[in-house]
């Protein structure tokens, strides 16, 4: 039987710990690695340097908003960054919820 989980609900919520203080992520799915998916709940003024990773991430802006590079991506954006590509730095004044998903594709 599949995992059924709520993303809306207060359960399976932790500290991420790759993440500055007061970030929260709720792990819907981790392949090593092969692929993760996450739910990360960013406070209000949030914070993060730039960076990049071996996989392509992709953000689904839930609530809230966030700001990267001089863009503000708003509830109901999305924004995809491919395997090594920088990205950042990200910003958050309000706080947001966003569906993060790692998977090894690379861009054609």
């Amino acid at each position: 039987m599949k995992k059924l989980t709520n993303l809306f609900d207060d359960a399976h919520w932790e500290d991420a710990k790759e993440y500055p203080d007061g970030t929260k992520q709720k792990v819907l799915r981790d392949d090593d690695n092969n692929g993760k998916t996450v739910l990360l709940k960013l406070p209000a003024g949030f914070h993060m340097a730039p960076h990049s990773h071996i996989t392509t991430e992709q953000h689904f802006v839930l609530d809230g908003q966030y700001t990267s590079d001089g863009v503000t991506y708003s509830k109901g954006t999305y924004q995809i960054y491919f395997s090594h590509e920088e990205h950042g730095p990200f910003e958050s004044k309000t706080g947001a919820l966003i569906l993060v998903v790692w998977d090894p594709f690379e861009k054609n």
